[in-house]
């Protein structure tokens, strides 16, 4: 019986629709678990490498950008391409140095809230409104100039988010939750 110490699987999983490519990451992970050997899994779906990863690198243009566990690369990204590239993030340019913010970290405050004491709050108006079912995506152009997006469970029997577009908003966000990362040029 053949035994190997790796295994290499190059994007096994990307003909394959949503629901089926799931179920299999599931079952890969049990089998590599079984089995006791090691896996390196290529793979250009960020979700992908987030679920089936122990460890994980990002790469790019042929260069290693970063090296961790997925909550380590996602939580504290090194650059600005990693930032980009793992999930959807913010980047903000404030003297000089570049920080990045996940969407699901930022808050849209309603009215008359107050911010969490040391919160970063800024004010701007809502550009475009994505509901995608569980979650519904904000695209907040900034009074201040830029642009965050942020993300908002769908919690309850909300009224439709779709009417919020040209309205104004109060973001907020613990400076703790942005982190700064080395800006390399475009994400």
């Amino acid at each position: 019986m053949n035994g190997p110490k790796v295994l290499l699987l190059d994007e096994p999983l990307g003909a394959l629709d949503l629901k089926l490519r799931q179920q299999m990451q599931v079952e890969l992970k049990a089998i590599q678990q079984r089995v006791g050997i090691t896996f390196i899994y290529v793979t250009h779906d960020q979700e992908e490498a987030l679920t089936m990863s122990d460890r994980m690198a990002v790469m790019s243009v042929g260069q290693i950008e970063q090296v961790g566990t997925p909550v380590e690369v996602y939580e504290r990204p090194a650059t600005d391409f990693v930032a980009g590239f793992i999930g959807v993030s913010n980047i903000l340019e404030r003297d000089g140095r570049h920080f990045t913010i996940r969407p699901e970290k930022i808050r849209i405050l309603g009215e008359g809230e107050a911010p969490m004491p040391q919160a970063h709050v800024e004010a701007g108006k809502v550009d475009e409104v994505i509901y995608l079912g569980m979650v519904t995506r904000f695209v907040v152009d900034l009074d201040a100039g830029g642009r965050l997006v942020v993300v908002s469970q769908n919690t309850g029997t909300a009224e439709d988010p779709l009417g919020d577009k040209g309205k104004e908003v109060r973001l907020a966000w613990m400076p703790s939750q942005s982190v700064s990362v080395e800006g390399k040029g475009k994400v």
